[in-house]
């Protein structure tokens, strides 16, 4: 019997991986066709399949959607036509960013969106400044030459549209946390993951020809309304290179949520971020290979707990000095 018991507990526990991973890796099932741009591109542009439209400098291939050419001052952007519902959900995109550009001699990047306002162009990477919703900057060059932080470079921000992104900083001021990827002229596919789910929100990159996701940045405490648009957008300055998407694809997450969750209108809520600190305030590694988020939960433990102990450890050496003393006034009687 002890054996049958394990065999049905390895039975479930591994059923339990399995749905995980179709979660993760992106079963077909919970892919949201509306919301996800596949080869062939049939939906781009067109009036029968009206999914998608694109802007500015965009290029429509049979193979990728470029948003810019290797050329200079040029800025394009594609965005879904169909605002997004869902509450819980993960979005893969693969990529190229590739150019004739030599190191430091290439730019600007691009960018991924969840945002309320759609083909807007503008100067943060081809969209508009001061946006409502999140954005996933993939920038690879850096305009603060005295920045420690090594390019390219991840980062995320959540602007309810009363933030400036500083390009003269490269974004530091409203950046929530970052990494640094090496992520051009790749001759293998390239990919980037952004979950956002109960507040939480991840980015993970699939870049080095492994077939495995890295973890890039991990943020607790973020609200994103429903209702907004997914988009792409990138843009070149004096510097140039070719920005291609090959696909987006989003993906429902089933989630539960509590009852107050199931309550609230998540179409009017604004944009925000639950932070113990200012994001300005970050400060970069010194490796500048990766900047943090926000205190987690277990980090706030960690430090309650350190807290607990220097108190407690203050009590006991305050005891046994307080105990002395009484005994040395015994003395003197």
């Amino acid at each position: 019997m002890a054996a049958l018991w394990h065999l049905r507990f390895l039975s479930v526990f591994f059923m339990g991986l399995k749905v995980f991973a179709d979660l993760t890796d992106g079963n077909s099932e919970f892919l949201k066709r509306e919301h996800s741009l596949i080869k062939p591109y049939q939906g781009v542009g067109s009036s029968s399949m009206p999914m998608w439209d694109f802007s500015g400098s965009t290029m429509l291939t049979s193979q990728y959607v470029r948003l810019t050419t290797d050329e200079r001052s040029k800025e394009g952007s594609i965005w879904n036509r169909v605002p997004c519902f869902l509450k819980d959900w993960e979005l893969h995109v693969q990529f190229r960013i590739h150019g004739s550009g030599k190191k430091n001699l290439h730019g600007d990047g691009f960018a991924l969106w969840y945002a309320r306002d759609r083909l807007h162009p503008g100067p943060v990477f081809g969209n508009q400044d001061k946006f409502h919703g999140l954005a996933v900057f993939l920038d690879t060059y850096p305009n603060d030459e005295t920045t420690e932080r090594v390019f390219p470079y991840i980062s995320v921000m959540v602007n309810n549209g009363s933030l400036e992104y500083d390009h003269s900083k490269d974004g530091l001021t409203g950046e929530l946390a970052g990494c640094t990827v090496d992520i051009r002229n790749k001759n293998h596919d390239t990919f980037l993951a952004v979950r956002y789910s109960q507040g939480r929100l991840t980015v993970m990159t699939d870049i080095e020809d492994k077939n495995e996701w890295k973890n890039c940045l991990d943020i607790s405490g973020v609200r994103l309304p429903t209702g907004y648009y997914f988009g792409a957008s990138a843009a070149t300055g004096d510097l140039s290179d070719n920005h291609d998407i090959i696909s987006m694809k989003l993906y429902q997450l089933m989630v539960d949520h509590s009852s107050d969750d199931e309550n609230i209108d998540w179409t009017k809520i604004e944009p925000s971020v639950s932070l113990l600190r200012s994001p300005k305030d970050n400060v970069d590694d010194p490796t500048g290979n990766y900047r943090g988020g926000p205190l987690t939960g277990w980090k706030v433990f960690l430090l309650l707990l350190a807290a607990l102990l220097g108190i407690i450890v203050c009590a006991v050496v305050g005891a046994v000095v307080f105990q002395k003393r009484q005994e040395r006034n015994k003395r003197f009687y």
